[in-house]
């Protein structure tokens, strides 16, 4: 490790293989929590380049345990997390109206770093119990539409190095990393991103796959469709700035979305907005980032159909009965 910190504090860039082999002797425990954290670092003060990235990629599919989940045509509405915005759980909101709405969702997802709660807080707090049994999991899909796949349970290289992420408190590329690695391998994604350089790397690598995907980047930093500025929609098919004013939305303050501070807070927030009790502007985002999610596994419906889809999930209480549903299994 000592040579590869000489070689990228001298400014050089670490090819593909390289990049994919020292993840893997991390996760093997090869480097001790110093020389990791040091590595770390690197990356929080300069971009990734594309090949590290894809290097990282490859080895956690590598190392992951996979869970073939494809006869579900599954669907994960993920973002890279380190906005540092707070706001409520968007991405686990629309997860559930998805759901609702007759998508399979097999949810990626992880315990909060820089965030006062990520989606596993908040499921683990409504019971939810983490599994890594594909019977249960399609179980599960079977009959609520909907999987959760705690991260920890089937990546040995990011619980290798949960304890440092926690400590050092901001995002690193293991943020970058997360929407990118579902164990299942789902062929339809809805990702948002914290900024247009990694909107773009993260074009490049899925352009390389058969992947079906849309990424999201609020042009004022938000990792989702905030409704407080344009945003960019990249996919496989079209490249394309929208405004809230463009698919009939009111604009929105940074306020309006808030979170919690708890995890307690957060899943209150969570299950208000789940009830149809939220805010005009909690349940317009979660309806818009919902209604884009539902587009990708609906290409021949319209953008308004599947917003209305994702309004009558939410408001017609489908999205809240999947969520009692999933927790009695």
């Amino acid at each position: 490790m000592k040579e590869i910190l000489q070689r990228l504090t001298s400014h050089l860039t670490l090819e593909r293989e390289e990049a994919r082999n020292i993840l893997k002797k991390i996760a093997n425990g090869e480097y001790n929590n110093s020389q990791v954290s040091s590595f770390l670092t690197v990356f929080m003060m300069r971009m990734i380049t594309v090949h590290e990235l894809a290097g990282f990629r490859d080895a956690l599919l590598d190392l992951c345990l996979a869970t073939d989940l494809s006869e579900f045509d599954t669907i994960d509405l993920c973002g890279t997390g380190g906005d540092g915005k707070n706001t409520f759980n968007i991405s686990t909101l629309s997860s559930f109206v998805v759901a609702g709405a007759g998508g399979k969702v097999a949810k990626h997802g992880n315990y909060g770093v820089s965030s006062a709660c990520g989606s596993s807080n908040v499921m683990e707090y409504l019971g939810y119990k983490f599994t890594n049994n594909r019977d249960t999991l399609r179980n599960q899909l079977e009959k609520a539409n909907i999987c959760f796949l705690h991260a920890p349970l089937f990546h040995p290289a990011m619980k290798a190095v949960a304890p440092i992420r926690k400590e050092l408190s901001v995002k690193t590329f293991f943020n970058m990393l997360g929407p990118m690695v579902n164990p299942s391998f789902p062929r339809n994604q809805l990702v948002g991103v914290w900024n247009l350089e990694t909107a773009r790397l993260y074009n490049y690598i899925y352009q390389q796959t058969d992947k079906n995907f849309t990424i999201i980047y609020s042009l004022d930093g938000y990792d989702e469709i905030s409704l407080t500025s344009e945003f960019k929609m990249i996919s496989n098919q079209e490249e394309e700035l929208l405004s809230p004013e463009k698919i009939n939305y009111p604009r929105l303050t940074h306020e309006e979305l808030k979170g919690g501070t708890t995890v307690e807070e957060s899943v209150k927030i969570f299950l208000n907005i789940l009830e149809g009790k939220g805010t005009t502007a909690q349940k317009a985002v979660v309806i818009v980032n919902s209604g884009m999610a539902l587009k990708k596994l609906f290409p021949g419906k319209s953008l308004p159909e599947c917003f209305e889809l994702a309004e009558d999930s939410l408001q017609g209480g489908r999205a809240k009965n999947l969520l009692r549903k999933l927790l009695e299994l």
